[in-house]
């Protein structure tokens, strides 16, 4: 039974969105960032990176304080104003070839500790407490966690319904996408939407592993130094945008590596002989056509690997996963890469035209081969959370990413 609750947004002023709302700060470039902050003082940036216009690098917990004192002032300014009411937000996205609609809630820590809350990525200690950190000081989550869920016919029903409605926003990002928000603050279709949510046995987290992991680290400090805890309080939930399975869009990411780890071409051809059917397939670019088959790029030629499967043990969901074939037959045994997430030989990339731009890539000698493999399916993404495994690093690349500053949650 899964839980989720409204809760009272900081959102833009009206007819501010655009300005305000930001990407994931990581998704941009040096250049991109310093010409956003430099030529846009609305922007959420400016909160999250409070540091841009002082002298000296700005680190730490001075850093959390200037984070808090920003957002203080975007309040202040009424550049973010918070809602009157708790509300759950119904969110559509519309970019070429792509469109989603789901909602934004509070969802519970609670949940995560039981598992009701999936996930499918590991997260590291180190980035878990900072942001934990980081979160106690600043006390808001800016940017949601995207979780996904069986398609359900009574929450569609209610988003679809509430989404024939006149938006409260409606407002194209810089990149072209289209955004429309809904404000939900009708007792009754709140309540609605939290007993259609109680049917659903389990939520899967598409992206922010860390964000949901630090949320839950935060809840459990803060309820041992609260002698009053009752369990409703905002740290017990952190903001997640809920999306059904069928409008998740997942991509696969392929795989650059620079050395054949003392191995000559020919060499690697004949190891990958033992565990694949090896296919010369000229010059022309080539994608797999099936599951356990990938594209190779060596020395001007595709290579089609389909796997032997009578020489392979499928032995859980994880072991089914093509990230994982590959990580276990080539890229380790073979090139000598162990460390997927840290080891500088390898490279990763996503997109339609990726597999013309790995060949590029290669060509130019920036690296000595890439490989390119079907996207998982959001199927095999549950399966893995499901049995409580890890796929390897970059396995998925999932749509919609969502922007930051659109919903607060106040913690």
């Amino acid at each position: 039974m899964t839980k989720i609750r409204p809760f009272r947004a900081v959102r833009p002023a009206r007819d501010k969105e655009a300005q305000v709302t930001s990407r994931s700060y990581e998704r941009y470039t040096k250049h991109e960032l310093e010409a956003t902050l430099t030529g846009n003082p609305m922007s959420f940036l400016h909160i999250i990176q409070p540091g841009f216009k002082l002298p000296e690098k700005v680190t730490g917990q001075h850093r959390f304080d200037l984070v808090r004192e920003q957002y203080r002032e975007f309040l202040d300014r009424e550049i973010l104003i918070r809602d009157e009411k708790p509300s759950f937000y119904v969110y559509r996205m519309i970019k070429e070839n792509f469109s989603c609609l789901g909602f934004f809630c509070a969802t519970s820590t609670e949940d995560y500790e039981n598992n009701i809350i999936r996930k499918h990525e590991d997260t590291l200690l180190r980035r878990e407490t900072l942001f934990a950190s980081y979160l106690k000081v600043v006390r808001f989550n800016a940017e949601p966690v995207l979780m996904t869920y069986p398609d359900n016919m009574e929450i569609a029903g209610i988003l679809q319904e509430t989404s024939e409605d006149k938006p409260h926003c409606d407002f194209k990002s810089p990149d072209g996408v289209q955004h429309l928000l809904w404000v939900v603050d009708d007792p009754d279709k709140i309540r609605q939407l939290q007993e259609a949510a109680k049917e659903i046995k389990s939520l899967y987290i598409a992206d922010g592993h860390h964000r949901s992991a630090s949320s839950c680290r935060l809840a459990r400090e803060l309820s041992e130094l609260n002698p009053e805890h009752k369990g409703n309080e905002a740290y017990n939930y952190f903001m997640s945008y809920l999306v059904p399975e069928s409008e998740v869009r997942i991509y696969e990411f392929n795989r650059m590596v620079r050395g054949l780890n003392g191995h000559s071409a020919g060499s690697v051809l004949e190891l990958l002989g033992e565990h694949f059917k090896v296919e010369n397939k000229g010059t022309a670019v080539i994608k797999p056509g099936q599951k356990h088959q990938f594209s190779m790029y060596l020395q001007g030629n595709f290579y089609l690997l389909t796997l032997r499967e009578d020489k392979y043990n499928f032995s859980d969901p994880l072991s089914r996963l093509d990230s994982h074939i590959l990580k276990t037959l080539v890229l380790d045994p073979i090139l000598g890469i162990r460390d997927l997430r840290n080891d500088k030989r390898i490279q990763y990339g996503y997109g339609k035209e990726n597999t013309a731009l790995m060949k590029q890539e290669v060509d130019k000698g920036n690296f000595s081969l890439g490989f390119g493999m079907l996207p998982i399916t959001v199927d095999e993404l549950k399966a893995v959370a499901d049995a409580g495994l890890v796929m390897p690093p970059k396995s998925t690349y999932i749509e919609p990413k969502l922007r930051s500053g659109f919903t607060v949650y106040e913690l």
